[in-house]
């Protein structure tokens, strides 16, 4: 006797549903503390019946200009990851190069590297530049991490581009600069935003380059002021937790406005 589809399902949905709940629950219990009055949490109800909106008011106060460091820093290393990837994925793609197979295990073997080495390296090397404490510093060293990811994403879709399109804009007269901005890079367009929204989110959620290479609080990252705002407001929960809530929505905000661009990268290098 076959078990109906809908029967069937309907466990399966259960289990999805109870996960998703646990797996949420602590987002939820961020955003009411955040509505509650300063004090303890724990004191406070389960729904805000009387949201307060005072531990917004300190968190952007106290950290608003953390939160421009870390938008200017995060923007700025997916700018500079996809710059320095795109070229380097099209080359490693189309041109007919001995080793590209050495290269490519080169890159993702850099992946492995713990971060805290790549940090204690670069803070010898700042400290003699003068890079410490600075916004091109962080988005030097967290580009370290959106480099090689974005290769490895753009060579595994621009390898997948039909040749004959290449050949025919080389036809019409495009050489190879004009080949790869006028035609490779429209046609990898939800590959670039991918790795973009990739190469944004490791810079906005580093903490231990942010800890290292800064020693000051002229720049500070968001990671890294939530990190310090625990030890001095834990009587004031409430801002605590609006910190993190507003840590979280430039994140959150670009992961739902790019979902369409990074399904369709993600199925189109599977199709290929």
């Amino acid at each position: 006797m076959k078990r109906s589809p809908g029967r069937g399902g309907l466990p399966s949905a259960l289990v999805g549903t109870v996960v998703l709940a646990l797996m949420l629950f602590p987002v939820y219990w961020m955003v009411n503390a955040s509505l509650q009055p300063a004090g303890n949490t724990l004191r406070g109800g389960w729904f805000p019946l009387r949201p307060d909106l005072s531990g917004y008011a300190t968190a952007l106060r106290d950290q608003g200009h953390n939160l421009v460091t870390s938008l200017v820093v995060a923007l700025g290393s997916a700018a500079l990851s996809l710059a320095l990837a795109a070229p380097a994925a099209h080359a490693l793609a189309r041109f007919r190069l001995r080793g590209t197979n050495v290269v490519l295990l080169g890159i993702l073997t850099t992946q492995t590297v713990p971060s805290i080495v790549v940090a204690n390296a670069l803070y010898g090397a700042y400290n003699d530049l003068g890079l410490l404490n600075s916004h091109l510093g962080l988005i030097l060293a967290d580009s370290t991490a959106g480099v090689p990811f974005a290769i490895v994403i753009l060579h595994s879709f621009m390898r997948g581009i039909p040749e004959e399109i290449i050949e025919a804009a080389r036809v019409d007269g495009a050489g190879r600069l004009r080949v790869f901005r006028s035609v490779v890079l429209p046609l990898s367009r939800n590959a670039l935003i991918t790795a973009g929204v990739f190469a944004f989110l490791f810079a906005w959620s580093d903490f231990l380059f942010a800890l290292t290479l800064t020693t000051t609080d002229t720049v500070r990252p968001i990671t890294l002021g939530v990190y310090r705002y625990l030890g001095a407001h834990t009587n004031q929960w409430n801002a605590v937790m609006a910190t993190a809530v507003l840590a979280s929505l430039p994140a959150a905000v670009l992961l739902v406005i790019a979902q369409r661009h990074v399904t369709s990268a993600a199925t189109g290098a599977a199709v290929k």
